[in-house]
């Protein structure tokens, strides 16, 4: 039939049936309810079928797609036995017997399902849609992003767009999937054999499956064949690898209309390829993540999942069958299509493995720091004396390099140097520093909680939560009974030689109030340096990821400079200790560094931000309390900021505990119902036992687990 011009519109769609066709229409299709809209609407949108354009047939799929979504059903219309269903499906069922009547109508139908399967294709839709479309991550998130920023072109030619129309929020997949397979393989079988010449859609949307499941087939290959995939499965050949076969296998699909011998060998190299991913991702476990190759994992494994979809398609008898397969693959590519247009999404997809890789290395740094017999206990306080003891000796030098005529970056940058020095020779002393310790325990415990039967874990974490417990405590006695009396002997020291104080009074002064509770900013500040000391365990366990991931060790140990220089063994040596300090050496200096700038980074953004550091902070309140005389430390003011130190100390502790425990948790998938009955159970044995929160045990013959003496903080 030959469309009529544009100018001359067919006289139905100016017209609209009349009023009496309409009541004629429903009582022969609905007489138990001639007045159901459903019915009413179908009538007028079947008598408005356009004849030519592929816009026009396009927004009247659109149309017939919202009538078919219309909430009222279409039930009991002729048959008042009919069986109850969905309104979706009640008004297909109507459709159905509305086309099994009216030859002239399905006539119209038929002819625009043909237009709409010949001008649109489908391989975007089946081959792209809901698949990463970059080569890596960063690729791929400005490519969302500039789609979420930037408007897209039309594509009416192609049913990537029409599903997107047709349903543009997310929820609609679940509706979709919920159609009934059974009435659409009937309404297909209706309108979706178009008499020569026109072509038969089923044919058209075949192509496009083979031809999509071609082009996963190239561009999967391409992926599994990378350099680092393949060295990262050494069991598997070059020759032998499943993804050299991907390409040939789908080749012989094609060339044999997808016949059962060719779709299971397809499925047979499909399953040997997802093995290749398994064995690069057990590898990844142990040599490190890089959030780029994670990204094309993934993408490996999402090809794979769709090409085992199409497969399914197109190996389904005709009918219902394959009506219930598409079904499943349309739901998913609606999904898919709506989460992959999302950045977020992205970001948190790729990063989980990196960041449960980096959890899990600040958990076996967190082990060191969990002492079980007494002996360890007593080491731990000594330690964290140590790292009390280096710690004055940076406060005092803090305050000297405040006072110099610098710019406030330089100054800045200067106490950030002296904060990240002192954190680095506490670490080769190996001297603990208890806020250093929160981030770490927090993935052990993470650990605990998330690995083995659900008994197991709980006996874990109520042995673990004690040990935890009082470590941090032997580690704050230490860090603090030592930070205190030794900046005051500096302050006295200093006074003794120099004739006067180590600060002068208004400095002394200033140094008290900026520590008041609720008179300053101190509670905030705390909390801001209890992010801060998280962020450096995660800057630590990224460093030592980059080197694990990097091979940095190994090329270490092989290169000539260190082994001219140290010989064989010595370059061993060194390469095994940079690796086994390289985590702390990380974060050390980047919590350093924060300490320092975050207060002229706030400057320059007109924010009165600082650090409060528990350890810092009782520092400098005992040079304050030394410069001032014994007098002025009974004052009010003085205990004041006393108290302020102390909650200092916890919200260092609360903030950064809290962070890395959320993170290690979400890395590790522990379910959050399993929360309850994890405190219950610790409160109980608190209950029981409080005394073993506070200190060792008495009989260390008991203790199952020992651990080495804490290394670096």
């Amino acid at each position: 039939m030959t469309a009529p011009a544009p100018s001359q519109p067919p006289p139905s769609r100016v017209i609209g049936p009349s009023a009496r066709e309409v009541d004629a229409f429903c009582v022969q299709y609905a007489p138990r309810a001639p007045g159901n809209p459903a019915v009413r609407d179908l009538y007028r949108l079947l008598c408005d079928v356009p004849e030519g354009g592929l816009e026009a047939r396009l927004e009247w799929v659109e149309r017939w797609t919202a009538w078919l979504r219309e909430r009222i059903p279409a039930h009991a219309l002729v048959d008042p036995a009919e069986p109850e269903l969905s309104p979706a499906d009640s008004r297909l069922r109507l459709m159905v017997r509305v086309m099994e009547g009216e030859p002239g109508m399905r006539a119209a139908v038929t002819r625009l399902v043909s237009a709409v399967c010949d001008g649109s294709r489908g391989l975007k839709l089946f081959a792209q849609v809901g698949l990463p479309a970059g080569q890596g991550f960063l690729s791929e998130a400005s490519d969302r992003l500039a789609r979420a920023l930037l408007p897209a072109p039309p594509e009416p030619n192609k049913l990537s767009e029409l599903l997107l129309r047709l349903f543009p929020v997310p929820g609609d997949a679940d509706w979709l999937a919920a159609l009934s397979p059974a009435l659409l393989a009937k309404l297909a079988s209706l309108v979706g054999d178009a008499r020569p010449p026109e072509p038969v859609p089923a044919a058209r949307v075949r192509a496009d499956l083979m031809d999509a499941l071609l082009l996963l087939a190239v561009q999967t290959a391409a992926l599994g064949m990378a350099e680092d995939v393949r060295e990262r499965s050494p069991e598997t050949a070059f020759r032998g690898s499943p993804f050299l076969r991907l390409r040939l296998v789908c080749d012989a699909v094609l060339a044999r209309d997808a016949a059962p011998d060719t779709l299971k060998d397809l499925s047979t190299c499909v399953a040997d390829c997802r093995q290749v991913v398994g064995s690069v991702s057990r590898h990844l476990e142990e040599a490190g993540v890089s959030v780029d190759l994670v990204y094309r994992l993934e993408r490996i494994r999402r090809s794979l999942e769709r090409m085992e979809a199409i497969a399914r398609v197109l190996g389904a008898p005709r009918g219902e069958p394959r009506w219930r397969e598409a079904l499943a693959l349309l739901a998913d590519l609606l999904r898919r299509a709506h989460a992959d247009r999302s950045v977020r999404e992205l970001v948190k997809r790729n990063v989980r493995m990196l960041a449960r890789k980096i959890i899990e290395r600040a958990g076996h740094s967190g082990e060191h720091y969990i002492t079980s017999t007494r002996a360890e206990f007593h080491d731990m306080v000594h330690s964290a004396a140590g790292g009390g003891l280096v710690t004055a000796g940076a406060v005092a030098l803090k305050f000297v390099l405040s006072g110099l005529t610098l710019a406030p970056f330089f100054v800045a940058l200067s106490v950030g140097l002296n904060y990240a020095v002192a954190f680095v020779l506490i670490q080769l002393l190996g001297f603990t520093l208890a806020t250093k310790q929160p981030s770490v325990t927090a993935a052990t415990l993470a650990g605990a909680v998330g690995e083995g039967a659900r008994g197991e874990r709980l006996a874990s974490l109520v042995e673990l939560i004690p040990r935890i417990t009082r470590s941090q405590l032997a580690a704050f006695a230490g860090n603090l009974g030592v930070v205190a009396p030794a900046a005051l002997a500096v302050a006295v020291g200093y006074q003794w030689v120099t004739g006067h104080g180590f600060l002068t009074p208004a400095k002394a002064q200033a140094t008290v109030a900026s520590l008041h509770p609720w008179k300053s900013g101190t509670l905030v500040f705390a909390a801001l340096t209890g992010v801060l000391l998280w962020l450096s365990s995660v800057a630590g366990g990224w460093l030592e990821n980059f080197v694990v991931y990097r091979r940095l060790p190994e090329a270490l140990a092989h290169h000539r400079v260190p082994r001219r220089l140290l010989g064989d063994a010595g370059a061993a040596r060194l390469a095994s200790g940079f690796q086994h300090a390289v985590s702390g050496l990380g974060g050390n200096v980047t919590l350093g560094f924060l300490l320092g700038l975050v207060p002229v980074l706030g400057g320059f953004f007109g924010l009165a931000l600082d650090v409060r550091h528990v350890t810092f902070a009782l520092g400098q309140l005992a040079l304050a309390g030394g410069s001032l005389g014994a007098d002025a430390v009974l004052r009010p003011d003085f205990l004041a900021a006393l108290a302020g130190v102390a909650l200092t100390g916890l919200l260092n502790f609360a903030v950064s505990f809290s962070l890395a425990l959320g993170v290690a948790v979400r890395a590790r998938d522990v379910p959050t119902r399993e929360a309850l009955p994890f405190l219950r159970a610790v409160l109980t044995h608190l209950v029981k036992e409080p005394r073993s929160f506070l200190l060792p045990p008495r009989d260390t013959s008991s203790d199952v687990l020992r651990v080495s003496p804490p290394p670096a903080p």
